[in-house]
């Protein structure tokens, strides 16, 4: 494999380019006419204009993004996450004109897809399942007949949903047809498919997910965990590895279970199998996410695996060059994604100029970007910017480099979370380890934030007047009267 064209933009089109040119691949870049100017377009060897800023009119054309690739002779296609990573036609599509993608088979895209799909594929492997209904339903009587079997609350899911999208948390029965009529509707909404389930709600879950890596020859390992439980509106915001609350038991358990359900949809490449864990330590498999994640990097900071570089060894049709036994947690790591979000306003998006952008720096400081400053954030795609991700030899350490590495990473022009990512680590739910995905809606609110703020610019301006007499303390003023300079 000499070159590889990359089918995404930003942060993740670096990051995967930057493995790639370290084991002497040439790169291809797409880009949108709003990205012209973006660093991954620089980054990479060549770059190819897909189109209009919208995705469906650029990053979302996938027969031109092939096309493209045959002109320039492209070996393999590398999806990033989001946009064409999970979409299995455009993987059958790739393989179907010679190029290697870089991800698993198609089928096991399709099948990990849809969580009516996942649920049946692997309910033979004795995986724990959440308790619930196998299958969509539509009819209202016959939902509320499940819901009264497995009891209340429940939860609706979108079968080919994600991202917290076509999902209602119904408490009593009297709300069910209403919930049931929005979750249909938003699923239909966003992906096209109003096939809904129905499973118990787990309450005070935690959502923990494993890495997965499997190649062509049968060997499939797990790289342990990632606990995502800070999230927002369903969608995850700061990452940590290990979870503090595994057991070696558990963690055992949960990798072994891991590594059956990429056996069930015969899995290729890295992949991540999600979790619920409920107040009882019993967990639950959620889906699988059969693409890259964004928190990636923790786990590559605990384990010094590059899990880029393995999805293109697999692609290669190389075997793993490891085995479970060979790994072990090393530290810890947490990562914060910076969105240009506005904390102080319900999480909405803060489009701008980024007139100042610095980022921190030092020994276990990471920062996966791309943007530079002087840039607009474009109102086209995901108002992420960045990763912020830091390691210590454990949780104290990359927890109070993560409060040092935000201090120090300087935004201006928009609204970030890099506020509510220090709120989190300063936490005492969050540092203490006991907490779940309910963490913002029992801890944060834009006043907490608002008062942190001003408790810590009061803290600065004191010191700031101390630091100011003390030097004036110090500090000699001539006497301008007597002084000889003036007579001379």
């Amino acid at each position: 494999m000499k070159k590889i064209l990359v089918a995404n933009r930003g942060e993740i089109a670096i990051r995967v380019m930057r493995t790639a040119q370290k084991m002497g691949i040439k790169t291809v870049a797409v880009y949108s006419e709003a990205d012209r100017n973006s660093p991954h377009v620089r980054f990479a060897d060549e770059a190819i204009l897909l189109g209009p800023p919208p995705s469906n009119q650029s990053y979302l054309l996938g027969k031109k993004i092939i096309e493209e690739a045959k002109k320039l002779n492209v070996d393999g296609i590398h999806p990033g996450y989001g946009f064409l990573s999970e979409n299995a036609g455009f993987a059958k599509l790739v393989e179907e004109n010679n190029i290697t993608f870089i991800g698993p088979k198609p089928h096991s895209i399709e099948i990990m897809g849809s969580k009516l799909a996942a649920k049946e594929a692997v309910k033979n492997y004795d995986i724990p399942m959440v308790p619930g209904i196998d299958e969509a339903v539509e009819d209202v009587e016959k939902a509320k007949s499940i819901a009264k079997e497995i009891g209340f609350p429940i939860l609706i899911k979108a079968s080919a949903g994600g991202g917290g999208k076509g999902m209602r948390i119904v408490e009593k029965e009297e709300d069910l047809e209403e919930q049931m009529e929005r979750a249909i509707s938003e699923a239909i909404s966003a992906f096209g498919d109003g096939s809904v389930f129905i499973e118990k709600y787990v309450t005070s879950p935690r959502h923990i997910e494993i890495q997965v890596l499997a190649d062509t020859h049968g060997n499939i390992v797990h790289l342990f965990e990632r606990e995502c439980s800070v999230q927002r509106r369903h969608q995850k915001v700061v990452e940590e590895a290990p979870s503090s609350v595994l057991t070696p038991e558990i963690r055992k358990a949960m990798g072994d279970a891991a590594v059956k359900v990429a056996k069930a949809c015969d899995y290729v490449g890295a992949g991540t199998v999600e979790f619920l864990l409920d107040a009882d330590k019993n967990f639950y498999f959620l889906e699988m996410n059969t693409r890259l994640q964004v928190e990636h990097p923790v786990t590559e900071m605990i384990t010094g695996i590059d899990l880029v570089e393995q999805q293109i060894k697999v692609a290669r049709g190389e075997k793993l060059a490891f085995s479970q036994n060979d790994l072990a947690i090393n530290g810890h790591a947490v990562e914060v994604r910076v969105y240009a979000e506005d904390p102080l306003n319900n999480f909405l998006p803060s489009i701008g100029n980024l007139s100042t952008y610095q980022v921190p720096e030092g020994e276990g400081i990471r920062t996966d970007d791309g943007f530079e400053e002087g840039m607009d954030i474009p109102i086209y795609y995901d108002p992420m910017i960045a990763k912020l991700i830091t390691y210590g030899k454990n949780r104290t350490e990359a927890i109070q480099k993560m409060i040092e590495a935000i201090s120090n990473y300087k935004i201006e022009g928009v609204q970030t979370t890099l506020p509510f990512g220090k709120f989190v680590c300063e936490h005492d739910a969050f540092r203490s380890g006991n907490f779940d995905t309910h963490f913002v809606k029992n801890y944060y609110a834009p006043e907490k934030l608002k008062a942190q703020q001003r408790a810590e610019a009061k803290i600065a301006a004191l010191l700031g007047l101390k630091i100011y007499l003390e030097n004036k303390k110090q500090l000699k003023v001539i006497d301008v009267k007597e002084s000889n300079w003036q007579n001379r």
